[in-house]
């Protein structure tokens, strides 16, 4: 069956930005590992002490927990390239 993706996407608020995020990675999901992933949408304005545990300092945050290694994307997730290679998805290309 392949591996599952157990993804977090820390948010703060429904801003513009969280919001695009979010429609980003469920794009990328559905397109990539469909039926292989979980997202747990977390909002820090709600549960500011979750930020600790995964060292969230930016905002949107997604991280890949499994699987290993952890991996952090910062941003709203709009370049699908980087989302792909920081899911390790896709292969990182080297010139």
């Amino acid at each position: 069956m392949g591996k599952l993706y157990e993804l977090r996407l820390y948010v703060a608020g429904r801003t513009s930005k969280s919001i695009v995020a979010l429609e980003n990675l469920k794009k990328i999901c559905e397109e990539h590992l469909k039926g292989k992933y979980s997202i747990e949408v977390i909002d820090l304005l709600e549960k500011p002490q979750l930020a600790e545990g995964d060292q969230i300092l930016a905002i949107p945050t997604l991280v890949k927990k499994v699987p290993e290694p952890v991996r952090k994307i910062i941003g709203d997730l709009s370049n699908v390239e980087k989302v792909l290679v920081g899911l390790d998805i896709r292969p990182r290309i080297t010139d």
